[in-house]
């Protein structure tokens, strides 16, 4: 009779193990379901997995919705370059903030490169709202050029980059506060 009262203990203890594991698998992967989703707070390390800080951008030629070229030589100190997608709902929940920012940068709209990566017809909201604060580019594939230059994959993905010393642009912040003020180029 004890031994079947042990094996009774045995076997809840055993329940109630596999509950607490079970609870906090659970925990886990709705957080990792988060950081996947972009649901993340400002200044996280996940705002860009794109490129690094001192990385160089590679070269492309493109031009903007108004029909101005755009090349890689054309991108001046204390640029600030976004990628944004139409189906993206972090973008969506960005883009006030971002243009607010946007527009209290020095030097105007020609420090602000903004590509809408997706489908033109779905990108016209986007590029109405972009277009008075940054030189705006329509790309329907991450693989086009502005986006394969910056290794964009993921949105919505904000970098500032300069040119260094030697005159090769590269990456000098791969996060940007939307909510701190904007400061003046060093």
């Amino acid at each position: 009779m004890s031994f079947l009262m042990a094996a009774v203990v045995f076997v809840g203890a055993l329940c109630m193990l596999d509950l607490v594991l079970t609870l906090g698998v659970i925990k886990r992967l709705r957080e990792h379901s988060e950081l996947l989703s972009g649901v993340s707070g400002p200044g996280s390390r996940f705002d860009t997995l794109d490129m690094a800080v001192g990385e160089e951008v590679g070269e492309f030629a493109t031009s903007t919705v108004d029909g101005e070229p755009l090349t890689h030589e054309m991108l001046a100190a204390d640029t600030l370059v976004a990628f944004f997608s139409p189906g993206c709902q972090p973008c969506k929940e960005k883009m006030p903030k971002f243009v607010d920012y946007a527009r209290t940068l020095p030097g105007g709209r020609e420090q602000v490169v903004v590509a809408v990566v997706g489908d033109p017809a779905e990108a016209a909201a986007f590029v109405a709202e972009l277009s008075p604060v940054a030189r705006v580019v329509v790309e329907e594939a991450p693989d086009e050029p502005l986006s394969a230059a910056f290794r964009a994959r993921s949105f919505p993905t904000l970098l500032r980059v300069a040119p260094d010393g030697h005159g090769r642009i590269q990456v000098t912040a791969n996060r940007v506060d939307l909510d701190r003020p904007v400061t003046a180029a060093r």
